[in-house]
């Protein structure tokens, strides 16, 4: 086999695993990151550089289904909460890279400009860094560069003269202090905004254009997710009625709390899991309305015909898929299906992986890790992929796991165990190597 060397784009949860587990398996390999540190999303920072986490944010998907197998909580830390915070999750990141001696392969505040693929044995990638250019040849490219970092704006006649921002740009609450605050959304961005904004506004509304489903983090005192796993057994249809039953019994119907009722079942959009959100509407802290129609100055009017004035619009309207370093015409999963085979192979470009590019109902990191050990093997020779790729791919878009509301969210959604039941199967039983590929290597020689 010719010599590989592999460019991996991004140093955050994805990333950090993907150069690892090429590492283990002896790759050449260089990470870049436009960051100073590992961590992507989860290194809180006040600027807007990067989408990063606001002030209080909490992972919804709890510790036991949110690690990697290779470097769990309890190697890390075994008094981590059951949904750690993002400075707990910062840190878990960074002590894995430095577990596994991941920061010489990495360089920081450098960002990935244009990757051209040459051939199917080679990428010219140009990055910049501190206002230089540079380009280099690669033998493959890992795309782990995020899907929540460029804001998706809603589009409303009219025009809103107050502060108007996306979540992409909140961070805290204290600037919305006695404000009347209107968020926009019934995702978990948009649900978390609301509580954290009602702490400190003058009053908060939540703004849904149709029915969400919210799911607690606690059931019978279990973590939601850790609760569902033990059903996974079921099939989705049959699972997902039995979900919803218990989901009615436990929280009532959503009319109870002033909401729209969801017209899905679970699983066909996207979970919201939070705690907090049905009791301050219960409390008169947050206040429900329906989807906006428009706006004139500050004054916004909604769709039943009712209207009111706020000093700020916070929209929580989700993210676009997109890779700026490739050219339009080469790749473009902004719009429309993304037909990847595990969500990672691509139907024709041989050497090119995406990693952590999809949407679990559940967490990423985790099938990351188990992308990076397929996609190892293979540019090591010891695992061919299907040659049926293209059938393969396109089986992704047709047969999902979930048949979800057509938006641009839900293009890229797994179910999280059969997600990793299919990577599973592609990896030996002993897929897990807890020791620094330098360590390994050093053992073999004695």
């Amino acid at each position: 086999m010719m010599h590989k060397r592999v460019c991996v784009i991004g140093a955050g949860p994805s990333g950090i695993t993907a150069v690892k587990n090429l590492l283990d398996e002896g790759i050449e390999v260089v990470c870049y990151d436009r960051n100073n540190q590992v961590g992507g999303n989860w290194i809180f920072s006040e600027k807007e550089s990067h989408s990063s986490v606001f002030e209080t944010t909490h992972i919804i998907s709890s510790k036991t289904l949110s690690q990697y197998d290779d470097f769990t909580f309890d190697d890390f830390d075994k008094t981590v909460a059951d949904y750690p915070s993002h400075d707990e999750l910062r840190r878990y990141f960074q002590a894995y890279a430095k577990h596994f001696a991941l920061y010489q392969y990495i360089e920081f505040e450098t960002l990935v400009v244009h990757c051209n693929r040459i051939s199917n044995q080679e990428w010219e990638v140009t990055t910049e860094k501190n206002g230089v250019p540079k380009t280099e040849s690669f033998t493959d490219l890992v795309v782990c560069n995020g899907h929540h970092w460029l804001p998706r704006w809603p589009e409303y006649s009219g025009k809103f003269t107050g502060e108007y921002l996306h979540s992409h740009q909140f961070k805290k609450a204290e600037p919305f202090k006695d404000k009347k605050v209107l968020v926009i959304g019934g995702g978990n961005s948009a649900c978390d905004v609301a509580v954290e904004t009602s702490r400190v506004s003058k009053k908060t509304s939540i703004s849904w254009r149709r029915g969400y489903r919210i799911i607690p983090k606690f059931v019978f005192g279990v973590p939601s997710d850790v609760f569902a796993k033990r059903s996974n057994w079921i099939p989705i249809r049959i699972r997902q009625v039995l979900n919803g039953i218990m989901m009615r019994i436990l929280l009532g119907k959503n009319e109870l709390y002033g909401l729209q009722e969801p017209d899905t079942k679970i699983g066909e959009t996207h979970p919201t899991v939070n705690d907090e959100l049905l009791y301050k509407l219960r409390h008169g802290k947050v206040h429900p309305k329906v989807d906006v129609d428009r706006f004139d100055g500050k004054t916004v009017y909604f769709k039943d015909d009712s209207s009111e004035e706020f000093d700020a619009v916070i929209a929580c309207t989700g993210f676009i898929l997109t890779h700026p370093f490739f050219d339009k015409d080469f790749l473009d999963y902004s719009e429309g299906d993304v037909p990847l085979y595990l969500k990672m192979f691509h139907p024709e470009y041989q050497n090119l992986y995406f990693v952590g590019m999809f949407q679990p109902l559940g967490c990423i990191w985790p099938g990351s890790e188990l992308q990076s050990k397929i996609m190892a093997l293979e540019l090591t020779g010891k695992w061919q992929r299907p040659k049926n790729i293209k059938q393969l791919c396109e089986r992704e878009v047709t047969h999902p796991h979930y048949k979800q509301i057509k938006t641009p969210r839900h293009t890229i959604t797994v179910d999280y165990g059969l997600f990793r039941k299919s990577l599973l199967k592609y990896l030996p039983k002993d897929y897990v190597s807890k020791k620094p590929a330098s360590q390994v290597a050093e053992e073999a020689l004695l």
